[in-house]
């Protein structure tokens, strides 16, 4: 599906993952909203990428925020576009030094990273239902054919093709924030690991109910990334922490994220799915 003439909208987009997920959409040509807490750099962020870039201050736990983000959306352009970015990541024992984990922790893990989640999706497909597909609709056998009366006539190639311009007629694309805690949660991570787990757990589910409406759900799982979350971190943890990245030995990059939720907006037979991307990286338990 292609990216430019479409409005996006990003969750926790004022930094990191979300932030470089809302400039690379700005930069293919989306109109884009970034949703984040009122606390966040949303402001700033929005008036960096100019253009139609819009903050809308926001909990993704709050039906009526998350609910004004996509009515702005929709004010843009077609919402075709939707990455959940927002999360947290408390560690904490289940049993530790001072007893039992307090169950408000844990439901606060649960509530931002999967209900959160869940919460933008519902209120976003409901928007992208009300579109009108675009792309094309042609059956394999018939693009077959057409490429090939192309090739006879000596214009075969589709370099001046526009990327996502694939003939699979679509309404939208959804991109949720999964982790490798989902499959290789390390101790302390039981909260966080499960937040994650569900947000694996119900893309196919989700992908198989949006298939008539020509909407897509896939997941992506990021390894250690060099987010604000590591950032305070001291200088010889984050180089422990990069060097233990099969390859490429470094943590990621926000640029890495938001190159695969491009590569998934324009790739119509990715659905359904969680993709790791950790660099090979198989987190040991602690």
């Amino acid at each position: 599906m292609r990216i430019d003439g479409c409005s996006a909208l990003v969750t926790g987009a004022a930094s990191g993952l979300g932030l470089a997920t809302a400039t690379a959409l700005a930069r293919a040509g989306a109109a884009v909203v970034l949703l984040d807490l009122p606390g966040a750099a949303g402001e700033e962020a929005a008036a960096a990428l100019g253009g139609q870039a819009r903050f809308v201050p926001g909990d993704v736990t709050r039906e009526e925020d998350v609910q004004a983000a996509v009515d702005a959306a929709v004010e843009l352009g077609p919402l075709r576009i939707v990455v959940n970015c927002a999360g947290i990541a408390p560690g904490g024992r289940t049993v530790g030094r001072d007893g039992p984990l307090p169950l408000a922790d844990f439901d606060r893990v649960i509530r931002i990273n999967l209900v959160g989640t869940f919460n933008v999706i519902r209120l976003a497909a409901a928007a992208m239902q009300q579109t009108e597909p675009i792309g094309g609709s042609a059956a394999p056998a018939e693009k077959a054919v057409a490429a090939g009366a192309s090739d006879a006539a000596g214009a075969g190639d589709d370099a001046g093709a526009a990327p996502g311009d694939t003939g699979t007629a679509e309404r939208g694309v959804i991109v949720n924030t999964a982790s490798v805690a989902a499959f290789d949660g390390q101790i302390g991570q039981a909260a966080y690991s499960a937040s994650k787990g569900g947000v694996a757990a119900m893309t196919l589910p989700l992908a198989r109910e949006f298939a008539r409406s020509l909407i897509r759900v896939v997941a992506i799982a990021p390894g250690i990334f060099d987010t604000p979350m590591l950032r305070g971190m001291a200088e010889n943890v984050r180089e422990s922490l990069a060097a233990s990245v099969p390859h490429p030995a470094r943590l990621g990059d926000p640029v890495d994220f938001a190159a695969l939720v491009r590569h998934i907006v324009e790739n119509p037979m990715l659905n359904g799915d969680t993709i790791r991307l950790d660099g090979a990286i198989r987190m040991p338990p602690r």
